[in-house]
């Protein structure tokens, strides 16, 4: 059962614009041929997602999987899914609707469950996406949300940091970190927000394994202000890709994947004590 309509959400449209979205929408239908060869960090994602809802003892009815990829989030049992992505192929695939996800064409207060898997990292309205997300949650509804952010690709950015030190060029996408994560959450209107991170480490023979995985994962840049790469830059950073390697010849790449739980504000749910309230001091505590 689709819970989508027709136009976007009244959501401010004034952010900068960093991403290009037809580029992003592009790489996306080129990835999703062959996307199940790469999908291990949504993967992993997902196994986080499982084991945070597996915790919430509560049934959902309707629930939204944002940005999709090839419908492999499997939903609560007996619940309806609607299914979004900004590519038109994966939406396509799983017979679900395609739009951008700070554009959601969504009726407030639809779903009791939204869940979103490797793609906020590379929205441009972040926080505009997520105050989507929560009013198109019902009172007390859950988002549980992943993206790769942190401090990822260290070992490429360092590459290409000195493949192209005369004239640096935008080559990664600005990473979101835990404590951001978590600001962005509370900005956005969710209760009892909670950030937290598992870094997953991949050790790859060279950087072209590496620009693989991520050009069929989706996950290759779409900043706007992309700049062509040359073959001179692009073997140079091979070479300090290279030479970063263990002994065993492959490189160890670091990827951070952010967790994201909010919940749609509720009366039902538990409240901070009000300041002052407290019928013991802290100095007592600390004596006994």
């Amino acid at each position: 059962m689709s819970r989508a309509r027709g136009g976007t959400s009244g959501a401010a449209m004034d952010s900068p614009e960093i991403f290009d979205r037809a580029a992003r929408r592009r790489r996306r239908d080129r990835a999703a041929p062959s996307y199940a060869a790469h999908d291990f960090l949504r993967a992993a994602m997902l196994e986080g997602i499982d084991e945070r809802l597996a915790s919430v003892k509560r049934e959902f009815r309707d629930v939204l999987d944002l940005g999709c990829f090839d419908g492999s989030f499997a939903p609560p049992p007996d619940a309806a899914v609607t299914r979004i992505d900004a590519g038109a192929v994966f939406a396509k695939q799983v017979g679900g609707t395609q739009a951008d996800e700070d554009r959601l064409p969504l009726e407030p207060e639809s779903f009791d469950l939204v869940v979103s898997a490797g793609v906020l990292d590379s929205v441009n309205d972040v926080p505009g996406a997520l105050a989507q997300i929560r009013r198109a949650l019902r009172p007390d509804g859950l988002f549980l949300g992943a993206f790769v952010g942190g401090q990822s690709l260290s070992q490429a950015r360092a590459a290409f940091r000195e493949a192209e030190a005369d004239r640096p060029a935008a080559r990664f996408h600005p990473m979101i970190d835990v404590r951001s994560a978590g600001d962005l959450l509370v900005r956005a209107g969710f209760a009892l927000p909670v950030a937290d991170g598992e870094t997953l480490t991949v050790r790859y023979p060279d950087l072209f394994g590496l620009i693989a995985d991520l050009r069929g994962m989706a996950a290759g840049n779409v900043l706007r202000d992309r700049v062509p790469l040359t073959r001179r830059a692009l073997a140079a950073a091979a070479q300090a890709f290279a030479d970063r390697a263990d002994p065993d010849g492959r490189v160890a790449e670091r990827f951070d994947l952010i967790f994201l739980t909010g919940w749609a504000p509720s009366p039902d749910q538990p409240k901070p004590a009000k300041r002052g309230s407290a019928t013991a001091s802290l100095a007592s505590a600390l004596r006994r």
